[in-house]
């Protein structure tokens, strides 16, 4: 390969730009003959083949089975135009397909694998409708432009040069005089910066060498370079900083503005380091300011956040809407100075290929048919639909504004079991809500009737007996049916529509009451027990369905079931451990060996004071290794504090 500054004269006056592909339009159409007069030809025209007749119902059939028909209603299907007779075999012969003969009446056919069908791929993306007024630039800009600008020297001889090299305003056919301009002898350099995860990489090249500096080097002889001589580096500069968490990814900036400020002694020391990383890149652009001012080009290799390292500040080296900056048109690795060297190796070196004029022309139909088919344009018929406008919420005055506040506070006091600050609320602005019986609003988006069945489905015991004794709400108000969704089913509860329930039963499911929401047996408790109390206040038994009462005399009975029930467990526990004792074989004590001779060493004065070792195995015979084990402990700690002790004297 060759370099982009450094191609041979011969070569140049041979090239030529290569045509970009473009989408042809097709022929037009022929225009609709109108039928004969006479009904009967009437009736054997095709209507999709461009109105062609037939003389006899067989022939019509004939051609109803043949390819160009089937051709032609595929490619109308697909948003194309139909084609005559003749323009059909032009396309068949170019595309060297063998297509299947056309008076075949076979059934098995399949149209979806037939040799039509495929002909129809692979020519719908060249035959889509054109407008008349279209030209071949209309067409031109849909094709994507590839980073590399190709040009090609007869017979069997291209040469690639990315686009970015050149002039930001040039046009493709002032490329080629562009590139023989490049060959001039002059001085040129170029700059290249790249930042990434942390790391940053630059350096200040010279991509071409001057006349001088060639005879110079004409009577030199030296071994054979690594690297073309036309590219030195002249400065350069790597370095990195702790700005992105290990194994995650994305900068600590990037995770701020996303989550927030984070507070770990990580994320300070990632901030630390994308200020660090800032400064040093700044300095060094202030730093080569000269020479970056004289170079030709300015490539950076920078995310969306660490472009603005380069650009966009006080004093910037590098203004925001220069002409010389450019990025690189492949894919780039860690910024390192050898991933500059090779990014700079890869602009500077012309790509050849040989390939001949029909394989290039293969090549260009291949590319258009794999170039994605944008979507045909609506009929010009078919109006859009009006856009549907939601309907605005109305505007609150005041009032409203401030009595939504309160419903507000009081439903969050009640479904958090703030009782004290409830009492509060409720002397100041209980008459003005409505009285506690009050049905909550629906805009509040609860799904309960009254702040009873709220407290009482929340399991606030506290509340719910403040609510039944103090403000006397009423347990007999139903849930609203609200709570049944669209497919009959109750949100809590099972379904009321259930074939197996009876007509008494549905009825009564859908009209549930507060005692029916509490889930905790002690909320319930509240509601019997108030029944018991006060019996003449509400229907309890009956519209508050409240199965029974519930007494202190029955409260109490019921602890002392509980009481005898848990002795007679503890009881049984007992028994069962005492003939297990009595089954277990005696395990010999190998703990109390060596406490009898820690005990041993020690004083007489110290084993007096403890009570001495006698007895010590018999204290412990016909216990549980467990019970053993923790005797032995306790000795032994006695043993340490009688030293301590002792020391301490």
């Amino acid at each position: 390969m060759a370099h982009i500054f450094a191609l041979p004269h011969n070569l140049l006056d041979d090239l030529r730009v290569r045509a970009l592909p473009t989408l042809q339009p097709p022929p037009p159409p022929q225009p609709l003959q109108p039928p004969p007069s006479s009904s009967s030809s009437t009736s054997l025209a095709c209507n999709v083949c461009l109105g062609i007749t037939f003389t006899n119902v067989d022939d019509l059939r004939a051609h109803a089975r043949s390819d160009w028909h089937r051709y032609n209603v595929k490619s109308k299907l697909a948003g194309g135009k139909p084609v005559d007779e003749p323009r059909f075999a032009q396309l068949v012969n170019a595309l060297d397909d063998s297509l299947s003969g056309s008076a075949s009446s076979s059934d098995e056919d399949d149209d979806d694998s037939d040799a039509v069908n495929a002909l129809v791929n692979k020519t719908k993306k060249l035959l889509k409708p054109v407008a008349e007024d279209d030209d071949d630039d209309s067409h031109r800009h849909k094709i994507p432009l590839m980073p590399i600008a190709w040009f090609h020297s007869p017979p069997s001889t291209q040469i690639g040069i990315y686009r970015s090299i050149f002039p930001s305003n040039s046009e493709p056919d002032a490329y080629l005089d562009q590139a023989k301009a490049m060959q001039s002898k002059e001085r040129r350099t170029w700059a290249l910066f790249m930042t990434a995860g942390g790391h940053f990489a630059g350096a200040i090249v010279r991509v071409s060498r001057s006349e001088e500096e060639e005879k110079e080097n004409e009577g030199k002889k030296k071994k054979q370079p690594t690297k073309p001589d036309n590219i030195q580096v002249l400065r350069h500069k790597t370095f990195h900083r702790y700005t992105t968490r290990r194994k995650q990814g994305g900068s600590q900036s990037v995770n701020d503005n996303a989550k927030g400020a984070a507070t770990s002694a990580g994320a300070t020391l990632r901030r630390y380091g994308e200020q660090a990383l800032r400064d040093d890149i700044r300095n060094l652009l202030a730093e080569w300011a000269e020479d970056i001012d004289a170079c030709e080009r300015i490539w950076i290799r920078a995310s969306v956040s660490n472009r603005r390292i380069f650009l966009d500040y006080e004093d910037a080296i590098i203004h925001k809407r220069d002409e010389r900056l450019r990025t690189f048109p492949f894919p780039t690795r860690r910024p390192t100075q050898s991933e500059l060297q090779r990014c700079l190796l890869e602009l500077t070196r012309a790509k050849v290929t040989h390939f001949t004029e029909d394989e290039l022309k293969a090549q260009d139909e291949a590319y258009l048919a794999s170039l994605p088919r944008p979507k045909p344009p609506p009929p010009v018929s078919q109006k859009p639909e009006p856009e549907k406008h939601k309907p605005k919420p109305p505007k609150l005055t005041k009032e409203e504004e401030a009595l939504r506040e309160k419903w507000t506070r009081l439903l969050d006091m009640v479904s958090k079991g703030r009782l004290d600050p409830l009492k509060t609320f409720w002397e100041r602005e209980g008459d003005g809500l409505g009285g506690v019986n009050v049905t909550i609003p629906e805009w509040t988006g609860e799904k309960k009737a009254t702040l009873l069945q709220v407290a009482a489905q929340d399991g606030h015991e506290d509340m719910t007996q403040w609510l039944l004794e103090d403000l006397r709400a009423d347990p007999t108000i139903p849930v609203p049916n609200s709570q049944i969704d669209g497919d009959g089913n109750n949100k809590e509860g099972s379904p009321p529509d259930d074939a197996a329930a009876t007509t008494d039963q549905r009825s009564s499911f859908h009209k549930r009451t507060a005692y029916d929401l509490a889930r905790v047996k002690a909320v319930r408790d509240v509601f019997r027990r108030c029944a018991g109390v006060h019996p003449e206040w509400w229907d309890w038994f009956g519209a508050a369905r409240v199965p029974s009462a519930l007494s202190k005399e029955m409260e109490e009975e019921r602890d002392d079931k509980k009481k005898i029930r848990r002795k007679g467990l503890k009881e049984k526990v007992r028994e069962r451990e005492a003939k297990e004792r009595e089954h277990a074989p005696p395990s010999p004590p190998p703990v109390v060996e060596v406490v009898e001779k820690e005990e041993a060493r020690n004083s007489s004065s110290t084993a007096r004071r403890l009570g001495g070792t006698s007895g010590a195995i018999d204290a412990v015979e016909g216990l549980s290794p467990e019970m053993r084990a923790r005797v032995e402990r306790e000795r032994r700690a006695r043993a340490a504090e009688a030293r301590l002790g002792a020391r301490g004297r």
